[in-house]
């Protein structure tokens, strides 16, 4: 077996298990370039110069990621839960009583185990408020009905 047959085989092997160990679908894609190579070289007849094998590498990975990039990574499902990691959202709709009193558009309400700080108009503590929005750790609310 030709060296640069071997090479190709070797280089495309370690890809594929650089993907595995640091996954996110960029270094398969290399690796199928480099394994699309490694076909090319074994199977032609004639010897390819060094520079054209790595100039086929170089266009045969931009091709594969711009596949990877059109047809696999917009196709991404959607979440049953999409506030899952952003937790303001997350509450937006719930009622909440107020523990501090909302003076001057601030205040503070208690979900769960956890203090959350308001703005809103001002209302007195004991209040049930609705959350309506939210940015960072401070909620948006307005006076339930």
């Amino acid at each position: 077996m030709r060296w640069d047959v071997f090479a190709w085989a070797a280089f495309a092997l370690v890809l594929f298990a650089a993907e595995a160990v640091l996954p996110g679908a960029f270094m398969l894609w290399l690796g199928f370039a480099a394994a699309a190579v490694f076909v090319a070289v074994w199977l032609l007849p004639v010897e390819v110069p060094l520079l054209a094998q790595v100039a086929a590498f170089v266009a045969l990975s931009f091709v594969s990621i711009r596949i990877y990039q059109r047809w696999f990574r917009g196709r991404e499902r959607d979440s049953d839960q999409p506030a899952l990691n952003r937790r303001t959202a997350a509450l937006v709709g719930r009622m909440a009583v107020l523990d501090r009193a909302i003076v001057d558009g601030r205040g503070r309400v208690q979900i769960a185990d956890a203090y959350w700080d308001v703005a809103g108009p001002d209302l007195p503590a004991g209040a049930r408020v609705r959350i309506i929005g939210g940015d960072a750790m401070t909620l948006q609310v307005e006076a339930a009905e």
